[in-house]
């Protein structure tokens, strides 16, 4: 087709034209997410030396609430529930986001020195090396 500018303008006869809306991505799915869901708390496991929530809101921003340890027995709104101590009896080891209130569950390769974990090497060459024993 010519148009009277001396312009060409070539029309396609054929249907592959993007879509208007692009389709919408599958949810990732969460590797933190644990095997055993409790049904009113989300439940993850912690990662190698995590000490923070990594959970995304709608946003994509990280929660970034600390992770504490949750005595459930003794929490007055979770004797209401009750679901965590069904689950797990009275003295399973939890760890709680202090925002998005996100239960954490120890990870298994994690060193058991204290609560908040071993922590991670310094880079800086900082880290005091351990005492020896005395013989």
């Amino acid at each position: 087709m010519v148009r009277p500018d001396n312009l060409e303008v070539y029309v396609s006869a054929t249907t592959t034209m993007t879509p208007e809306v692009p389709p919408t991505p599958e949810p990732a799915i969460d590797p933190q997410l644990a095997s055993e869901q409790l049904p009113n708390h989300k439940v993850r496991v912690k990662k190698l030396h995590q000490r923070s929530c990594n959970l995304k809101d709608e946003k994509n921003k990280i929660c970034g609430g600390h992770l504490k340890r949750w005595f459930y027995t003794a929490d007055r709104i979770e004797q209401a529930c009750g679901d965590a101590e069904k689950a797990w009896g009275p003295d399973r080891e939890v760890y709680r986001c202090e925002y998005c209130k996100t239960l954490y569950l120890p990870n298994p390769d994690e060193n058991k020195k204290n609560v908040a974990g071993v922590g991670m090497t310094s880079i800086f060459g900082l880290t005091v090396p351990p005492k020896e024993e005395k013989k």
